[in-house]
């Protein structure tokens, strides 16, 4: 099973702010838990081939920077028995654009995939509640 979703979250700033916000450090300021780790040091961690790790939900995610420029950054994702796919970021004028595309890696895993696609635009409400609540709105 394959999902491809795409949403926006609002972000009243500079798309070049904005995009900072959704960075493996800058998820930091605004997502409870988040703590990426970097098996090699990353002074710029949105370097194309970057590789960091977060856990969450009882899952260690491992993710690689494939992609950016100015205003968008792509990540490749895999949580092992569970899905794989990217995320790509796009920073707009006060908005950025959030997409997820990823892939269940079993029969087994297709019911919380299936549970994310019905839920992603709450999901990307969340980000904007979580946003403004940590004072970068």
């Amino acid at each position: 099973m394959r999902v491809q979703l795409t949403g926006h979250v609002n972000v009243p700033q500079p798309a070049t702010d904005s995009l900072q916000l959704f960075t493996p450090r800058g998820e930091e300021r605004w997502v409870p838990g988040w703590k990426p780790r970097f098996p090699e040091p990353a002074p710029d961690d949105t370097a194309p081939g970057t590789v960091f790790e977060t856990t969450g939900h009882g899952e260690t995610t491992t993710w690689v920077v494939i992609d950016r420029t100015p205003d968008r950054v792509s990540y490749a994702r895999v949580t092992p028995g569970s899905r794989a796919g990217t995320v790509t970021v796009q920073a707009r004028d006060t908005t950025v654009e959030v997409t997820y595309d990823l892939t269940a890696l079993s029969a087994a895993a297709e019911p919380a995939l299936e549970e994310f696609a019905a839920g992603y635009g709450d999901f990307l409400k969340g980000w904007e509640a979580a946003i403004a609540e940590a004072g970068l709105a």
